[in-house]
């Protein structure tokens, strides 16, 4: 096993956090490009070159730390949501970070990385997605962040720390640990999940259009009610994906919009976001074509119509099966009967670098949980066992 410094890991941990620092517990604002995401990637620049590492910024801001020749990539993210936890993406980070300067100690490859806007400020992983080739500089320039900022207003503010990007063909793996953001550890008192793949999403609009008419005048048989639409619709997808869907299958509406939104106003217009994860992809495709038909049908039954913006598509993203089983193998060592297989729910920047090289994943509990709050939070403890799992897997990936 690697020679890792568990005191010191926590103690990066805990420093990291006081980047953004923010509300109750152990929260952190810390999104993109901000004042506190800035200073907090300084500080990496810093620590992977005391370690004795190469340092890069690239050019959408994700920081690099790469050992000499071809070495195995681990990290994460360090940017936070709007209100976030101390621990999503950046427990990832400092894995990485230590796990380098263990492996330096012992002259094993180790290099490290904090890829940039992971929480989406500008799109989805957009510092991995553009390094991985699914999105262009020039499309990713475009995005904005819900205030008209510009991805590349944004990344200007680093353009004097901007170097090139990687050449992704110096590394021979990625490992990724996170946090699980999710109950099933926590519940059944288990140390560590080995990620067996990273779910499928998708991701669209629906809008129902209607008749826009007085509240207190139009009689009920007569009404076109557009937000009649959306709740018609969720009625019929809940029964049809019964027969479809595993406990694993998640759906969500997370926003809706009226037109105009007055009380006193039949709302003519109604669009809301739909989207729904599986790891899957026939699973996917399934639950796409009974949405679609959902809509077609709604409308017809209440004489709206009905339109739908692009959807976003990825698909589920398998781990490398021997990096898995290195995985698999150190959690039976250090955390016997305290591990188990499992998909990950959430989008991870490993879906992006899967694109170039074998990744892999390792989750340790969320108390209670919770994620992307204030109140997230994972034992010390259990913080230890899964970097011990990791440096144990990651001596077998990076020597193989």
């Amino acid at each position: 096993m690697l020679p890792v410094n568990p005191d010191r890991f926590l103690a990066d941990l805990h420093h990291l956090r006081t980047f953004g620092a923010a509300g109750v517990g152990k929260g952190v604002v810390r999104q993109a490009f901000s004042d506190p995401d800035i200073a907090a990637r300084k500080w990496l620049v810093d620590q992977y070159a005391a370690a004795g590492l190469e340092t890069r910024v690239d050019p959408v801001g994700s920081v690099w730390g790469m050992a000499p020749g071809k070495s195995l990539l681990v990290g994460s993210h360090s940017d936070t949501q709007p209100e976030g936890g101390w621990l999503d993406g950046a427990l990832g980070v400092i894995c990485g970070l230590e796990l380098a300067r263990a492996g330096a100690e012992v002259g094993v490859p180790i290099s490290a990385v904090s890829f940039q806007d992971e929480e989406g400020r500008f799109g989805v992983t957009t510092g991995s997605r553009v390094w991985g080739g699914f999105t262009s500089l020039d499309e990713a320039d475009r995005l904005t962040d819900t205030t008209g900022t510009t991805f590349a207003a944004a990344r200007a503010r680093m353009a004097d720390m901007a170097g090139d990007f990687v050449d992704p063909a110096r590394f021979k793996g990625f490992l990724e640990c996170h946090i699980e953001q999710g109950p099933w550890l926590d519940k059944a008192g288990e140390a560590a999940g080995v990620v067996s793949s990273i779910v499928g999403i998708r991701d669209m609009r629906v809008t129902f259009n209607g008749e826009q008419n007085h509240a207190g005048t139009t009689p009920m048989h007569l009404r076109r009610d557009a937000f009649r639409g959306m709740l018609r619709f969720q009625e019929i997808i809940a029964d049809r994906f019964r027969n479809v869907v595993t406990p694993e299958t998640v759906w969500t509406t997370g926003h809706v919009d009226l037109h105009p939104g007055s009380h006193s106003i039949v709302p003519g217009r109604c669009t809301f976001s739909m989207q729904w994860r599986d790891g899957d992809k026939d699973r996917l495709e399934r639950m796409e074509a009974i949405i679609r038909d959902a809509i077609e049908e709604t409308a017809q039954e209440l004489g709206l119509t009905a339109d739908t913006s692009e959807m976003l598509a990825l698909d589920p993203v398998p781990m490398d099966p021997a990096f898995r089983a290195a995985l698999e193998s150190a959690a039976e060592e250090i955390a016997p009967g305290r591990w188990r297989r499992m998909p990950s729910g959430a989008l991870h920047d490993a879906t992006s670098v899967a694109a170039h090289m074998p990744v892999a994943m390792l989750f340790v509990p969320s108390i209670n949980g919770i994620s992307h709050a204030f109140e997230e939070d994972t034992a010390d403890a259990d913080l230890v066992i899964g970097l011990h799992i990791l440096a144990q897997a990651a001596q077998v990936m990076a020597e193989g």
